[in-house]
């Protein structure tokens, strides 16, 4: 049986016209020790005759033809870790691409630090035509080692930072430790992912953009925030940390509390019937109601915002700025 050091799982569905350009930019990758798994989820466009380019080439290991589609990006990627034989996984997303250094920034980080679980770079936002919207990073510095206990608190309770499976790389072993319940998820699976990996040890965080993660209209995350369905799944993934004991009670108050308030700001997009099974999630969990809570919580947040703003301008027109937080 081959060894390899990584295995790159590039999962797809009716992404073709990204598909020629994500594994072009895996198979040129400075670091060569690996192995690519290509999975295709029953796309209806022509994936199949572009990924049948590559079936004879040394680094491809594996095709997988979906008879059916499974309707999970995240049963993709539980498929493709289950047949992957390297010591880490990289994700690689089939709309997306990336710097021929990606992958040796990210091995080496993992490899230098065997207690470390994640390693990631950041991560440049392009559109459907390539163009770049904005730059997304959460790190400074060249390079820097996380606790992933601290990780989890500063970048993983009120957002997930790893907004792109394609800009990670993970170490295989701890995968197995991990529940499968990110698999149930349509759209917040990947920061219940990456909270539990965080878990199992250390993050590598590479401050290089490296990563290209294109958003566009096939984009799954844009088609749930536009029918409120991401703050079911919030939710959901909230209550899962409490009751696993990953946060505390505390905690979760506080995230509850800017989640409503977030929500709050957005509900009148959203059905009635959308907006009563949300605000059904928000305000009852087991015996507690945060109804009374989250309605004093966002009363408050109301008389911060009025409140700062007028100072803001009276700061900035004697020449301050007002920093903190009111």
């Amino acid at each position: 049986m081959n060894h390899f050091v990584v295995s790159v799982i590039i999962p797809n569905y009716n992404h073709a016209a990204y598909l020629k350009q994500r594994i072009e930019s895996v198979l040129n990758q400075t670091y060569q020790d690996f192995e690519v798994i290509i999975l295709d989820d029953k796309s209806s466009d022509n994936s199949k005759e572009i990924i049948e380019l590559y079936r004879d080439h040394p680094r491809v290991n594996q095709i997988v033809y979906n008879e059916q589609n499974s309707g999970s990006t995240f049963k993709q990627w539980q498929k493709g870790i289950e047949l992957a034989k390297g010591e880490f996984i990289w994700i690689a997303e089939s709309d997306d691409w990336c710097e021929p250094t990606l992958l040796e920034t990210l091995a080496v980080g993992l490899i230098n630090n065997k207690k470390c679980a994640i390693a990631y770079v950041q991560s440049i936002v392009i559109n459907a035509e390539g163009y770049i919207t904005y730059h997304y990073a959460n790190q400074t510095k060249l390079f820097t080692y996380i606790q992933g206990v601290n990780y989890i608190q500063e970048y993983l309770l009120h957002y997930n930072s790893i907004v792109n499976a394609s800009m990670a790389v993970f170490r295989k072993e701890y995968y197995y430790n991990i529940s499968k319940q990110y698999t149930s998820f349509r759209f917040c699976g990947d920061w219940l992912f990456w909270i539990e990996l965080a878990k199992e040890g250390s993050v590598f965080v590479s401050g290089k953009f490296l990563n290209y993660f294109r958003k566009h209209e096939k984009d799954v995350s844009g088609k749930v925030n536009a029918t409120g369905y991401n703050f079911i799944e919030e939710l959901r993934l909230l209550k899962i940390l409490k009751d696993d004991k990953i946060i505390t009670d505390r905690q979760f108050k506080n995230v509850l509390a800017n989640l409503y308030h977030r929500y709050s700001d957005k509900k009148s997009e959203f059905t009635n019937e959308t907006r009563v099974d949300i605000e059904q999630l928000f305000y009852f969990e087991k015996n507690k109601s945060y109804k009374s809570f989250l309605m004093r919580k966002r009363r408050i947040n109301i008389i911060k915002t009025k409140v700062k703003l007028p100072l803001k301008f009276i700061f900035e027109f004697f020449g301050f700025s007002l920093t903190k937080n009111i």
